[in-house]
C-alpha cells in the first residue's frame, strides 16, 4: 500500500504564491509519473501538471508560465510552486502518482482571493 500526504494548501491573494508538496510512503518500488490535478466546485477533475521520472514536464495551458512542478526521486516527493495565482486557480488540489498502479492523495484546498 502507498500513502500520499499533501501539504501547503491554504488561502492566498491573487498575484501571490503558494507551494504544494506531496510525499509518498509505503510499498514503493518505482514511481513513474507524479502529478497534480485539481477539481473546482461543479467541475471535473483536471490535470494541472505532471512530471516523469526523467524530469520531462507537462502543464495545463491555464498554468503554463505560472506554475512549476518538481520532484525528488530520492525522497519520493513532488512539489508544485504556484506563482501569480488567480481566483480561477481555486480548487482542491490532488497529488497523483503512477507506479504504474495509480494512487491519489486526499486533496488540499487552495483558495485564491481577488
Amino acid at each position: 500500500q502507498v500513502q500520499l500526504v499533501e501539504s501547503g494548501g491554504g488561502l492566498v491573494q491573487a498575484g501571490g504564491s503558494l507551494r504544494l508538496s506531496c510525499a509518498a510512503s509505503g510499498s514503493i518500488f518505482r514511481i513513474n509519473t507524479m502529478g497534480w490535478y485539481r477539481q473546482a466546485p461543479g467541475k471535473q477533475r483536471e490535470l494541472v501538471a505532471r512530471i516523469a521520472r526523467d524530469g520531462s514536464r507537462n502543464y495545463a495551458d491555464s498554468v503554463k508560465g505560472r506554475f512549476t512542478i518538481s520532484r525528488d526521486n530520492s525522497k519520493n516527493t513532488v512539489s508544485l510552486l504556484m506563482n501569480s495565482a488567480k481566483p480561477e486557480d481555486t480548487a482542491v488540489y490532488y497529488c497523483r502518482v503512477s507506479m504504474p498502479a495509480i494512487y491519489w492523495g486526499q486533496g488540499t484546498q487552495v483558495t485564491v482571493s481577488s
